[in-house]
């Protein structure tokens, strides 16, 4: 009753109708009627229906002009993005449903309100959000608000693998990898051309070669770096590896071996410092004539083939070791910006066993190639010795490697990068790539070869890692 008299009277008044004092009894009367009350009420049913509908209609549209960022993917790289409703504001939409992630390979995931899974293509990825807010009955037509998900290509598919030319006269594999024994130790090494080269079909610049010798139980590891700059650079770095190796099958002799092995006990029992100077004396003596063998291959056939020195540049690093009863002496040289390191057994500590050539500006690198070298003031420091009882790893690598995996030189001083390093070795990565450093694993040397192709922006050089466990 008091709905239709307050109706009655907006309506009336609203018209210009005004109910005088000796009518009241009168409109009491109409509103009153059955009638009449019937018809009011209808009315401000239609009116609330029609209120109510306005503002589903208009919701529907606030929600349809909301903008909403999802964020971008990438094939094969897991993706989780929350459509979060309270934080949006939908906390009155009642059903929602999605369309179209599945053709990208992604679900949605409607309790969680989450779009997941792995992007299996790139491109434009038009979706739909089908839902009905409060008030629409549960037979409505359901409402759909259009979203774009951009799901980026893989960044390795983007680089071509051209073959390089095996018709050219310093041709060489592409990709090596290899294990094998070294006396009690074993080592596993791979040697990969890099996106950069393999994008337009060139060479592989780095190389590597190892030899043990079983009748003096010494080891040799050679690594090299040919620059990038240098068009014949491939065939210095082969050439460099080697001669090292060469070097020392003609020439680390019996006489040279047990006047090293006397002043290796020597200086194992303190016997002062002349002792440190003899075995010093010995290093440079032995090391820097290996070094200059590889030089001088290189020179020799810039030579023979009227090409030069500087068309070979390359970097080069060796070590040699042996055990003994009371531990592995390990003597190294290096030239370029390619480290040596050696950490031991339980990998509390880590010596670096070569200082890395390195400029303010990355220009700084020297090559083997380059005769000052050898009569710089500085070429006695180009040599390291280490005696130590035992090591869980000795590691030889290019920077195709050490600028992706330790940035700047002064990480390789520090023994938790080279844990981290390590942790990386054993599957710790976005590929969750794994190497098991066991002997017995036959697979060892394609998994290293696998773990190689890590992905990291910017750096697509060359890649050679040997490894001795």
């Amino acid at each position: 009753m008091s709905d239709t008299k307050a109706y009655l009277q907006k309506l009336f008044n609203g018209n210009g109708i005004t109910i005088a004092l000796n009518r009241n009894s009168l409109f009491n009367a109409f509103i009153a009627d059955e009638e009449n009350s019937k018809k009011v009420y209808q009315i401000l049913e239609n009116q609330k229906m029609l209120t109510d509908k306005w503002k589903i209609i208009n919701r529907i549209a606030d929600i349809h002009q909301q903008q909403v960022s999802i964020p971008n993917g990438t094939v094969g790289k897991p993706y989780e993005a929350k459509l979060d409703f309270i934080k949006l504001g939908w906390n009155d939409i009642v059903f929602s449903e999605f369309e179209g992630a599945e053709l990208a390979g992604l679900q949605y995931d409607n309790e969680k309100e989450t779009i997941e899974g792995i992007p299996t293509q790139s491109g434009d990825i038009k979706m739909k959000l089908r839902f009905r807010i409060m008030g629409e009955g549960e037979d409505s037509v359901l409402n759909e608000k259009n979203f774009s998900l951009i799901i980026n290509p893989d960044p390795k598919s983007l680089w071509k693998n051209e073959p390089s030319n095996k018709e050219d006269k310093y041709w060489k594999e592409d990709n090596v990898s290899a294990l094998d024994s070294l006396g009690d130790k074993n080592i596993v090494v791979s040697s990969k051309r890099g996106r950069s080269h393999a994008n337009v079909g060139s060479f592989r610049d780095d190389d590597f070669a190892f030899k043990h010798f079983e009748s003096t139980g010494w080891s040799v590891i050679a690594v090299a770096d040919g620059a990038g700059s240098a068009k014949l650079s491939r065939k210095g770095s082969q050439l460099a590896c080697d001669a090292v190796i060469t070097y020392f099958t003609e020439n680390f002799s019996s006489d040279i071996l047990i006047e090293f092995d006397n002043i290796l006990l020597d200086y194992k029992n303190g016997t002062g410092d002349e002792t440190q100077k003899q075995l010093s004396r010995f290093i440079y003596f032995n090391l820097s004539k290996a070094a200059q063998f590889a030089h001088n291959a290189i020179a020799d056939l810039a030579k023979e083939t009227e090409t030069q020195l500087k068309d070979y540049y390359t970097t080069l690093i060796f070590t040699i070791f042996k055990k003994y009863e009371f531990g592995y002496a390990i003597l190294s040289f290096g030239v370029g910006d390619c480290p040596i390191a050696v950490i031991n057994k339980d990998q509390s500590e880590v010596t670096l066993m070569n200082w890395l050539d390195v400029g303010e500006f990355g220009g700084g690198t020297r090559f083997i190639n380059m005769p000052e070298i050898f009569t710089s003031d500085k070429f006695s420091s180009r040599f390291r010795f280490k005696l130590i009882e035992d090591f869980s790893y000795l590691m030889l690598m290019t920077d195709g490697i050490y600028d992706p995996k330790f940035i700047v030189e002064a990480n390789l001083e520090k023994l938790e990068k080279w844990k981290e390093f390590i942790d990386d070795l054993g599957g710790n990565n976005a590929d969750k790539t794994k190497i098991e450093f066991n002997a017995e694993n036959k697979e060892i040397a394609s998994q290293l070869s696998s773990w190689m192709d890590f992905w990291s922006p910017g750096n697509h050089d060359d890649r050679t890692l040997a490894i001795v466990f």
